[in-house]
């Protein structure tokens, strides 16, 4: 492989695991929102240690996708210097945008809600929550306005060697974001919402002690992925009015993860929505179906994988459409070995992230909702023997 080929291997293989942490971290926002406004409301302790509990998930998840962020950011510069000096007027600033949110208002709200367990006034501990969700989809939604200029530049002129922005408007409002958003957005509430149900499904198969706990948790998490689903695949459709012509006639290698995504999005929207939720109440007790619904875990995180590669494949060789090629994007002089070097390190430092994420998560999840650190009382925190 030349410099080029491995550029773009280093860019879908960190893409790609960076994604996995941040699906998660949109689906389980809202839905630790929801708990915490339930226990606001009802002051009921199952909604608390429901919080508490998905709450510490959600926590570990969003602390390691943060620093695989990082290395995001760094491949720009490194490796793709042309995109930046033809297009970092008006590319640059949605990303800019996108790292204030990310990494000061969501992160401020953030800790503001960890630290303010039994400080804060409860519905201003409640709005913190949401204001953690808000800016969570207000970064989604900067990433997603950056991504479908790439897809389609819409409010940029040429303006000597350099694209200029003209129309804001045209950018925000671009025909490639309107429904690729929902669709992601959805998407992440569909992965959150199956990984409370084969979380859920792995403790009621245990015969937990915890079995109103994971009941509701599983509910919760069948509702929510139903929700998610239908959002996916309608808005999944839907964007193929915004598709560029011949976008995937023209390209077969973009054509496989299309397919793949769409019948897998199909095949699950009828699992969830014909068996799933019907059966609802039914589910929780039924020990048979339990290791289905385990199995089914990591299938949204592989169709979203699987889109986000359509999405980019369908738009070679451009790195911006018509406008800018992936080859003349990527940084004069760069060497294979120079790239080999930054492809391994960047590729271990985050599969190593990975790793360390669900191995923190499945001990969650093994040792349920007991000895949480997120919300823990300071009696819980000097005696940690009086939660066994």
């Amino acid at each position: 492989m030349d410099a080029l080929d491995l550029a773009r291997l280093q860019f879908a293989l960190t893409g790609s695991l960076h994604f996995l942490f941040v699906v998660l971290t949109l689906g389980l926002a809202p839905l630790v929102a929801i708990m915490n406004t339930r226990w606001a409301r009802t002051g009921r302790p199952l909604f608390e240690r429901m919080t508490r509990f998905w709450g510490q998930i959600y926590v570990i998840n969003y602390a390691l996708g943060i620093v695989t962020g990082l290395v995001m950011e760094f491949q720009f510069g490194l490796s793709w210097s042309g995109l930046s000096h033809y297009a970092g007027d008006v590319f640059g600033a949605p990303l800019a945008m996108e790292t204030l949110v990310a990494f000061f208002l969501e992160s401020t709200f953030l800790g503001l809600w960890i630290f303010g367990w039994g400080r804060l006034p409860k519905w201003a501990h409640v709005a913190c929550i949401w204001a953690v969700t808000a800016t969570a989809y207000a970064s989604a939604f900067f990433i997603m306005v950056a991504n479908s200029f790439l897809q389609n530049p819409a409010g940029a002129v040429d303006a000597g060697d350099r694209l200029a922005l003209v129309d804001a408007g045209a950018l925000f409002t671009n025909k490639t974001l309107v429904f690729a958003l929902p669709h992601v957005l959805g998407a992440g509430l569909f992965t959150g919402a199956m990984v409370l149900v084969g979380a859920s499904a792995y403790q009621l198969r245990r015969r937990t002690h915890e079995q109103e706990f994971f009941t509701r948790s599983m509910k919760t998490g069948i509702v929510a992925a139903a929700v998610g689903i239908t959002l996916t695949v309608a808005y999944g459709y839907a964007q193929f009015g915004g598709i560029q012509d011949g976008k995937f006639d023209d390209n077969p290698a973009a054509a496989v993860p299309l397919g793949l995504m769409m019948e897998g999005g199909n095949l699950l929207s009828m699992v969830v929505l014909l068996f799933m939720l019907p059966l609802i109440r039914k589910l929780p007790r039924w020990r048979w179906a339990h290791p289905l619904l385990m199995a089914l875990t990591p299938v949204p995180f592989v169709l979203a994988i699987l889109g986000w590669l359509a999405r980019e494949l369908g738009r070679q060789p451009w790195m911006i459409w018509e406008k800018l090629t992936v080859a003349d994007a990527m940084t004069p002089g760069l060497t294979t070995g120079m790239v080999t070097a930054s492809l391994t390190g960047f590729v271990a430092v985050l599969g190593l992230l990975a790793v360390v994420d669900y191995v923190l998560i499945a001990r969650v999840v093994r040792r349920g909702p007991r000895d949480l650190a997120l919300g823990a009382t300071a009696t819980e925190q000097r005696s940690p023997a009086l939660s066994h």
